[in-house]
């Protein structure tokens, strides 16, 4: 078994109870999908109460944020799981995820992207646009690839992957500029230039997420580029 599937199990062992509870209160997975939802849109609003009020070098507000997008996350993987075991799967509710799911992402890069742009970190605000424009490609071309019956799941830095990488190193930020008391620079000797900073700790992980995300949608794209071929040539025959 992989780490990952490992660690998947694990998890839903631990939430199952709660599974249960929900399925006792008649909670359908719509509505932990729509909570979800909400709690992203929370997230963005402390963002962008951060980025318009927040002091430059006070990244309490990317803790808080980040907090949310990780609680948030939490919801994405309990409407799935209370959907299987209560035996409310349709196909409506994997399309009404699905969307939402997709709109989670678009509020929270643009939270991210309002509070990197208020507070000035303009290259920083970049990469979280081209995580953002990875993230819905890799959406998309699982999407276009099932329209034409070809499965297409793989790939590094898929939505689990995001959520976690971008919640958890915002919420280490924030605690790490609480205890060290704001946003502390490092110099090159003699020079201004920064070389890291306490915020690093949050944007760094949005470039690798801007990076390895564009190439999970490339290789999408190419596992389904060989499909098709196999397929062509065994046509042909």
């Amino acid at each position: 078994m992989k780490a990952k599937d490992w660690a998947q199990q694990m998890i839903y062992k631990i939430i199952n109870p709660l599974i249960k509870a929900l399925i006792k209160l008649g909670i359908t997975p719509n509505i932990i999908t729509t909570t979800g939802v909400v709690l992203n849109i929370a997230a963005v609003v402390v963002f962008i109460i951060g980025g318009e009020k927040g002091v430059t070098g006070d990244l309490s507000y990317i803790g808080w944020g980040s907090g949310l997008i990780l609680f948030a996350g939490l919801f994405d993987m309990i409407d799935g799981r209370l959907a299987r075991v209560g035996n409310m799967s349709s196909r409506f509710g994997a399309l009404y995820d699905s969307v939402l799911d997709r709109y989670s992402e678009l509020f929270m890069f643009f939270g991210i992207c309002y509070y990197l742009v208020s507070h000035h970190y303009f290259l920083s605000s970049i990469f979280a646009f081209v995580a953002l424009i990875g993230s819905m490609m890799v959406s998309y071309v699982r999407a276009r690839a099932e329209g034409l019956n070809i499965e297409c799941k793989g790939g590094f830095m898929q939505r689990p992957e995001r959520i976690v990488t971008i919640g958890l190193s915002g919420v280490i930020c924030g605690i790490v500029s609480a205890i060290t008391g704001g946003n502390h620079k490092l110099h090159l000797n003699g020079s201004t230039f920064d070389i890291i900073e306490t915020i690093s700790i949050f944007t760094i992980p949005i470039l690798i997420v801007a990076v390895f995300s564009n190439m999970t949608a490339i290789q999408r794209l190419n596992h389904c580029r060989r499909v098709m071929e196999a397929e062509d040539k065994a046509s042909a025959k």
